[in-house]
């Protein structure tokens, strides 16, 4: 029979572990980056979105700009640094790659954005470095760009 202290013991063991495996944040998947000038594909798993997706789990909608290139991708690059517990880490041309880290635990998402000015679009995709579901939040990470962009007037 399972005694109160088992019980306690086993809770905290368990957010020990969590604990531990949120400060390592795991590491950058080597498959980030863009591959023949589209994103990386999404994994088979319900925790990453991405506009270059063809199924209808991982689709989500490029950022379509109605202002200079040049111009959103400067906002962009302010309004990603400006998000709670987010870091960018690579900007290399029309390419930007950004860690976003939960409140609780410091989980780690991988945000990335490639300007692609000749079709006036951000192609965009954010995926869950670890664990099986995300439970949306990444979805909702590029929702909540896509409407501050339509507020800023930069997107349609």
């Amino acid at each position: 029979m399972i005694n109160g202290r088992q019980i306690i013991f086993s809770v905290l063991s368990l957010f020990l572990c969590l604990f531990f495996v949120s400060c390592t944040g795991g590491t950058a998947p080597v498959k980030l980056g863009l591959k023949n000038s589209k994103l990386a594909a999404c994994p088979t798993s319900p925790n990453c979105v991405s506009s270059d997706a063809s199924d209808a789990k991982h689709r989500i909608d490029p950022f379509l700009l109605t202002a200079p290139p040049a111009e959103v991708w400067q906002k962009v690059q302010s309004s990603v640094a400006a998000l709670p517990r987010t870091k960018i880490v690579i900007v290399e041309g029309n390419y930007l790659r950004a860690e976003c880290r939960s409140a609780v635990f410091g989980f780690v998402d991988d945000l990335e954005l490639h300007l692609r000015p000749d079709e006036m679009r951000i192609a965009v995709r954010s995926e869950a470095r670890l664990g099986y579901s995300d439970f949306g939040v990444n979805r909702k990470r590029v929702e909540a760009l896509r409407s501050e962009f339509l507020q800023q007037g930069l997107i349609k």
